[in-house]
């Protein structure tokens, strides 16, 4: 997830139960020409297996990527996007835009497997608009070029977020293919994951939007799967204090300033719902130190 996803959230949502964390969008083409501050999207925190997410729409651009980011930081997984929908990857002719090609996505992961030893894997959608349904023929081209795992969010491009995620698209590649299927879309409770799960006979899931604010759900889906009982929500204090132990993730790595405007949007996800939530968000989006984001939270909290 652009914006969100980075070093400071991965961490916390591995230490909230998630079992893998992908990067933020890695360009391949960003990658050919050396840039180190997209390489800085795959530093790592300690102990973290890397799973890469690489956008690309030229099959040797991207075999030269994945050979540089193997050397470099040799993660476990490289995962080929085809699902972004952001007008500016489209327009390079990655992303969603590559349900229309069906064949180059195979291309792209044939040209990748050549130069990494890492697992690749596909991040796909169930086509590119309701008139061009082709989950099915996408899957086929990734597999039989050595994709090793398949990840749907069961919308097209067209819909962007928009209607519900049609879970029949997942249970019907969960029959055909011959990979692991890993199900997202539309999860945003462990009883949505439960669901899912039950509906789809997936192997796994990827929860995108719903940890936004609320990396939480990891083990609370963890307990629901394993005990059948759910989770009590986390109280307003928990939410802050994790909120603020990724501020102070993110400022160690990137600096103070940088840190206390980046952290504004995740602090307003973070306290949706809490009773008198919107003064505190008010106040935050002035903050510009640690110590001013300290002082306003525990004013907050002592009104609790």
């Amino acid at each position: 997830m652009a914006g969100y996803s980075d070093l400071s959230f991965r961490q916390i949502c591995c230490e909230e139960g998630a079992f893998l964390a992908y990067t933020e969008m890695v360009s391949a083409n960003a990658m050919v020409h050396h840039s180190e501050k997209t390489m800085g999207l795959m530093k790592t925190f300690p102990g973290e297996t890397l799973a890469v997410q690489l956008f690309a729409s030229d099959p040797e651009v991207a075999a030269k990527a994945a050979g540089i980011i193997s050397k470099r930081v040799n993660p476990a997984i490289i995962d080929l996007n085809c699902g972004c929908s952001i007008p500016k990857i489209l327009k390079a002719g990655c992303g969603a835009e590559l349900l229309r090609h069906p064949k180059r996505i195979g291309e792209i992961i044939k040209a990748i497997k050549s130069e990494t030893s890492s697992i690749v894997t596909l991040k796909f959608r169930s086509g590119w608009d309701f008139e061009s349904i082709n989950y099915l023929e996408t899957a086929e081209e990734a597999q039989k070029n050595g994709a090793e795992m398949l990840t749907l969010h069961p919308r097209t491009r067209s819909q962007l977020f928009k209607g519900i995620a049609k879970l029949e698209h997942l249970a019907d590649l969960k029959k055909h293919a011959s990979v692991h299927v890993i199900g997202s879309g539309d999860l945003f409770s462990p009883e949505d994951v439960l669901n899912m799960m039950l509906k789809t006979a997936v192997d796994g899931v990827m929860i995108a939007r719903g940890a936004i604010g609320n990396p939480f759900i990891f083990n609370q889906t963890i307990k629901l799967l394993t005990n059948k009982e759910a989770s009590p929500p986390p109280s307003a204090e928990w939410r802050i204090k994790t909120a603020m132990g990724q501020l102070e993730l993110t400022i160690a790595d990137r600096g103070e300033e940088r840190a206390c405007k980046e952290m504004r949007k995740h602090f307003s996800a973070y306290t949706k719902g809490i009773e008198g939530s919107s003064i505190l968000r008010r106040d935050i989006i002035r903050a510009k130190t640690l110590d001013e984001y300290k002082s306003i939270t525990q004013a907050f909290l002592k009104k609790q």
